[in-house]
């Protein structure tokens, strides 16, 4: 892929940082990447193997984002800016991109608003159009004014693909700072957070306090108050590091009657001294939050909040609440408090194993890559006006599948009701960008799923990701998800090849991991078997094991008195062949074959969110939309079907052996 990314910071160099660390992630994993920037000179931010296109630069004074200064410090004026706008319209044409990525813009740099959108605009109009995407970090500071929230929404959906949310939604998600509805949730793509720093070293031995604050003038406070701190307090052993973008007089004043190497500048290597350091005083923008979080190093925070600036203040918040630092409000700054906090700091135990999600800068490269291939397979199913083409496999078989629905509802559906549907999705171990999307059709189309999670591999932040999913609820899938089948044979976890004491320890103990594991709320004392196939004799063991539902393939055991039983009949992957999406006409005809000849049965829509590719996320994202708009289907909850003494289970009693008799 060719792929533009297009990123102005004003005030400190967070924003370029980023950017650079995404560019540099592309550009190593072979894709040809320009990082177009339009703030000044950061000399720390390494390009490596992407190419640079510097504009103008344009910077701001102050917290309030305005006036936009020039490169000579004077108002940037009409030429100026129409320069700007030119240039990145010619480096938009030289690259050629297939895929066009601007750094926050549209929910922030408003005062650039033009500038963007020119280079968004002559993007799509370019053919073949390329993927175009918002890149954010965790929180963003909302507007004061309604009517621009609602302008960005507007101009997101009508104009944007997709949003890099660089962040880990265990810690903060996006709706923390920003209004998400279902729409814009669909659009959002987790990658974790983009740490852009060098490996961390080991150290055997912590020491002394490491003070920095960015690379603007934003820090003045804190310098002032660390430096007077350091003076009080020499034996803790201070090192201030000041950015490049403070004035050289004012680290004179700072260091003044202070001894040599207390203070100096901002260097290449902080984030070894970070990691040898024993507490760390700073503010929190993302990338000083991303480096005590990879150094694990013991934080005092002070956030910056001056104006309307409310992002590092919510970070360094949800960090403490993890027993991660302690929070110093910017307006309680003075060097008495700052070295009550420290002491404390410093007497407190080390911060545990956060857990919290590093890799965003070489998982935005897949998830973009995906991205782009869904883009591209998207592009031959329309035409102008976006009509479908007659000579579309999916498109034909789902106006197949609605005509169908059409006539069964025109035939008395009312009768009894719509047809009932749910949806299992398995294999779920940990967040991911995959799952992302997968809860995001659930919310865009209020279509709750069950989710197959594997108690003996899950880690903490599957559990964080599921508490903020609605719709979503869990289900016990297997213990480890391990193969014990002879040779030869079709793979089974609980298959009857094991002696069943040995499967019905199993069962128990992926119930009593999944009880610890996963939030109790959400968690469905349902049995998912790997790859769907169990042995008869565990299947009557588990309502002695506490489990209340199964949940296979038909006919993979017989049904047992006292457990609730639905299957998923509807599975997209080709497990056998391409092991992408099926024929989708052979799809469409067991959704009707199900729906005609087992209308008292729900049917099993089941996904592997791991294992989809373009075409499959296409299909399901299709389907969905199909059956959650059609009245003659419902979706059922997964928590009411397997709800002992519910009207679901009831009608199940009665209705699963026909169900299972009646399906090829």
């Amino acid at each position: 892929m060719r792929i533009l990314i297009a990123v102005t910071h004003l005030l400190g160099a967070g924003h370029l940082t980023r950017a650079a660390a995404l560019a540099r992630a592309c550009a190593a994993a072979g894709h040809e990447t320009v990082l177009v920037s339009g703030g000044r000179p950061a000399p720390l931010v390494r390009l490596d193997g992407a190419r640079l296109v510097a504009l103008p630069p344009v910077h701001v004074a102050g917290a309030a984002f305005r006036p936009l200064l020039g490169p000579d410090g004077s108002e940037a004026g009409p030429d100026l800016l129409a320069r700007r706008r030119a240039m990145l319209l010619d480096a938009l044409a030289a690259a050629r991109p297939d895929v066009v990525v601007t750094e926050l813009f549209p929910f922030g740099r408003r005062a650039l608003a033009e500038e963007f959108l020119s280079l968004v605009e002559a993007a799509r109009a370019r053919r073949p159009r390329p993927l175009v995407l918002a890149s954010i970090r965790d929180i963003l500071v909302a507007p004061g004014k309604p009517g621009r929230i609602a302008e960005t929404r507007a101009r997101l959906l009508h104009l944007y693909d997709a949003v890099l949310v660089h962040g880990d939604p265990g810690l903060v998600p996006l709706d923390a700072s920003w209004p998400v509805d279902a729409e814009l949730a669909s659009r959002l793509r987790y990658t974790g957070y983009v740490d852009e720093g060098p490996p961390v070293p080991a150290s055997n031995r912590r020491s002394g306090i490491l003070v920095a604050a960015g690379s603007s003038a934003a820090g003045l406070g804190l310098f002032r108050e660390a430096a007077e701190a350091a003076r009080r307090s020499p034996e803790l052993g201070w090192r201030i590091l000041v950015g490049h973008g403070v004035p050289d007089a004012a680290l004179s004043e700072f260091g003044r009657d202070l001894p040599d190497g207390v203070i100096g500048r901002a260097r290449p290597d902080y984030r070894t001294m970070l990691a040898g350091a024993a507490l760390s005083v700073s503010q929190c923008g993302y990338n000083t939050a991303v480096d005590i979080l990879a150094t694990r190093t013991p934080a005092v925070l002070v956030p910056f909040e001056a104006g309307r600036e409310t992002e590092q203040r919510l970070r360094a918040e949800r960090l403490a609440a993890r027993g991660l630092a302690r929070v110093l409000p910017e307006a309680e700054l003075e060097a008495g408090n700052l070295l009550h906090c420290v002491r404390e700091a410093l007497s407190a135990p080390a911060p545990i194993a956060h857990g919290i999600d590093l890799g965003g800068g070489p998982r935005s490269v897949p998830i973009i890559a995906a991205l782009h291939a869904a883009r591209q397979a998207d592009r031959p199913a329309a035409i102008v006006l976006g009509a479908a083409r007659t000579d579309d496999p999916l498109s034909a078989a789902l106006d197949r599948l609605r005509a169908g629905l059409d006539d069964a509802a025109e035939r008395g559906s009312s009768a009894r009701g719509p047809r009932a549907v749910w949806w299992r999705d398995d294999d779920a171990v940990a967040a991911s960008p995959a799952l992302d999307r997968l809860l995001g059709l659930s919310e865009r189309f209020a279509v709750p799923v069950l989710i197959a999670a594997i108690p003996g591999l899950v880690e903490p932040s599957l559990a964080r990701r599921i508490g903020l999913a609605e719709q979503a609820s869990l289900a016990v899938h297997g213990l480890v998800h391990a193969d014990h089948a002879p040779a030869g044979t079709r793979p089974a976890e609980f298959g009857p090849h094991r002696p069943l004491p040995v499967l019905i320890a199993a069962a128990d103990d992926a119930l009593g991991l999944a009880r610890a594991r996963l939030p109790g709320d959400r968690l469905l004392p349902v049995f998912v078997p790997p790859w769907n196939r169990l042995a008869d004799d565990l299947a009557a063991a588990l309502p002695d094991l506490g489990y209340d539902g199964l949940s296979a393939a038909p006919g993979a055991t017989r049904d047992v008195p006292g457990l609730l039983r639905f299957d998923g009949q509807i599975d997209p992957v080709d497990w056998r062949g391409t092991r992408s999406l099926v024929n989708p006409d052979r799809l469409v005809d067991r959704v009707l074959h199900h729906l005609a000849e087992t209308p008292d049965a729900p049917m099993g829509l089941l996904t592997h969110h791991l294992a989809h590719d373009a075409a499959l996320w296409h299909f399901i994202e299709r389907l969905l939309a199909l059956l959650a708009g059609h009245p003659a289907v419902r979706f059922a909850d997964p928590r009411r079907l397997f709800r002992p003494g519910s009207a679901a289970a009831a009608t199940r009693a009665v209705a699963a052996p026909a169900a299972c008799a009646r399906l090829p």
